[in-house]
């Protein structure tokens, strides 16, 4: 692949003009979400999040105390996406030691968790691995938290966690965002009156932009774990409670389980793209895997030659993404249940000969790219820091779905996760994202579900260059390749190259969802070409970016389709 780096100004602009009919459509639509600095950058899905983390790096920590508090912050102020009862990954990279490692808090399954829990009558029942206690997986959140402060910080969790706390006792303005989610989940919050109590008023009506949200009972949790540690989260009163509310609305979490978990340090997938290297997180994510897979087969063309988001590349970009995800559905699980054979799937020479298998004038059938035995965002947020000594933090957080579980632990103020559903209840059966998979990601006591969370760094002479994941199920997958190639290849900006639209396939439902910025001609000239085309949804691939200089120049965005907010310094 053939990459220009872009070093001044006027070939920026030149740059720039060349794609400006493209992204004009959602930079006029947004107000500009970007900003710049030297000593600090971080791009969350909410301003308030965001000046949370600026201001621990503003009071001397690095860039996983911010990454903490910011991840604290943004589970406060936008409970849709993320909190402290779901989990994440995070890769964080360090300049003094030129190294990348990788944490996985993602929830595990209850040891009392079975193969046939979902299925009733011989036939799968979607709603029982989406709604109530049976679809709540052990939270990692706050064990994997403190574990990247244990190791990466500087600042104890109590510092880190004093804006969440804050916003969560004071209170602040619902976002469109948060609004919205409420809007659209609000019949099934009034059925909780736990829930309800949190996201309506006290007549029913739901909570509405400009609103204030105060969370007096999750304030008080976050001040308790900050007092006494993670055992009081994982053990005492506050585990009792979640285990009680899960069990009282037909799951199976123990206390056992939450004192059993243990967050995983793993070593990160590596990738080429050209003088870049890609630092991706390995399984239970596919996100850096597929990833890396696209890039290996896209690695022998001229990308920047062919035009931004011209019919040509998004074929290219499409069909890399399908063996990818098919990828994903026939092999990828959790590592300690089901080996991945990494080596040889993301090896450059198998990514050469998938490239032998694209063909300019059409796509195939789904068999075409895999085998698998086969037939919107909701809840995910991802955050990028980069502190002024050039260490990075890429990571992603969910309760899964919007709400999760939409079950309330006691009166902690945490909203439970639905990640049971990231399982595959039997080969073939689609979750709510529409992703199917194959045993190895079948349900198992102890063992972590399948995520498209794709928390990715990348690095030009060991030095970091860009950071960048995203919400949005397996639109993060194609939102983040996306965005890094927009970056890297074609020389965004960071407000242009997340603000760009986007395409997304993901093998099976065989179709290319486009944003509005396609134009026709692009969707008749894709259409010849076998593609079957729909539409993204709204705030489907929400990412969040920051890009670092070769001087040391900070220059981040977040994702105007979600509302979130760069902050630097």
């Amino acid at each position: 692949m053939v990459i220009e780096q872009v070093a001044g100004a006027p070939m920026r602009r030149v740059v720039l003009k060349a794609v400006s009919v493209l992204v004009g459509v959602a930079l006029a639509a947004h107000p500009s979400a970007a900003a710049s600095g030297r000593r600090g950058m971080i791009a969350s899905e909410h301003p308030r999040a965001s000046a949370a983390g600026l201001r621990i790096l503003q009071e001397g920590g690095n860039a996983v105390d911010a990454a903490v508090a910011t991840a604290l912050a943004v589970g406060v102020v936008n409970p849709t996406s993320c909190g402290i009862g779901g989990g994440g990954f995070m890769l964080i990279y360090t300049q003094a030691t030129r190294q990348a490692v990788a944490l996985d808090y993602r929830e595990t399954a209850p040891a009392a968790a079975t193969s046939a829990m979902f299925v009733r009558d011989g036939q799968v029942v979607p709603g029982l691995s989406v709604l109530g206690g049976l679809a709540v997986a052990t939270p990692g959140e706050i064990a994997g938290l403190f574990a990247a402060l244990a190791r990466h910080g500087t600042r104890p969790f109590g510092v880190v966690a004093a804006p969440a706390i804050a916003l969560a006792r004071d209170g602040f303005a619902v976002a469109p965002h948060l609004a919205g989610a409420i809007a659209r989940r609000v019949e099934f919050i009034r059925a909780r009156p736990d829930l309800a109590r949190i996201l309506l008023h006290t007549d029913g009506t739901p909570l509405r932009a400009g609103d204030t949200l105060r969370q007096p009972d999750l304030a008080r949790t976050l001040e308790r774990i900050a007092a006494e540690g993670p055992a009081a989260y994982y053990e005492g009163p506050i585990a009792a409670q979640i285990a009680a509310a899960t069990r009282a609305t037909g799951g199976i979490l123990s206390p056992r389980d939450l004192a059993g978990y243990r967050p995983v340090w793993r070593t990160p997938l590596r990738g080429r793209l050209d003088g870049y290297t890609v630092y991706g997180m390995p399984p239970p994510s596919s996100g850096g895997g597929v990833i890396i897979t696209a890039l290996n087969a896209l690695a022998g063309d001229d990308l920047r030659a062919l035009g931004h988001n011209s019919p040509t590349y998004v074929h290219l970009v499409v069909e890399a993404l399908q063996f990818g995800f098919a990828d994903r559905a026939a092999l990828y699980g959790d590592p300690a249940f089901t080996p991945v054979p990494l080596r040889r799937l993301l090896a450059p020479a198998r990514g050469r000969a998938l490239r032998q298998r694209i063909s300019a004038p059409t796509t195939f059938s789904p068999r075409w790219y895999g085998d698998a035995v086969v037939p919107s965002d909701s809840g995910t947020s991802h955050l990028s820091v980069v502190d002024g000594a050039g260490n990075a933090v890429a990571c992603t957080t969910s309760i899964n779905t919007s709400f999760g579980s939409l079950v309330v632990a006691g009166n902690t103020g945490i909203i439970l996760n639905n990640t049971m559903d990231d399982f595959s209840p039997q080969p073939g059966v689609a979750n709510a994202f529409g992703l199917v998979g194959s045993l190895a990601n079948g349900v198992a006591p102890g063992k972590r579900p399948l995520s498209s969370m794709a928390p990715t760094i990348v690095t030009r002479e060991d030095a970091v260059a860009a950071v960048a994941g995203g919400s949005g199920g397996p639109f993060i997958i194609s939102g983040t390749l996306q965005v890094l190639l927009n970056a890297l290849v074609f020389g965004l900006d960071a407000d242009a190259a997340v603000a760009a639209p986007r395409l997304h396939h993901q093998w099976l439902p065989p179709v290319l969802l486009l944003e509005p910025g396609f134009g026709p001609g692009e969707r008749r000239a894709l259409s010849r070409l076998g593609h079957r085309i729909g539409h993204a949804p709204p705030f489907a691939p929400a990412v969040q970016l920051v890009t670092r200089a070769p001087d040391g120049a900070l220059d981040g965005a977040a994702d105007p389709r979600k509302g979130g907010q760069a902050a630097g310094w």
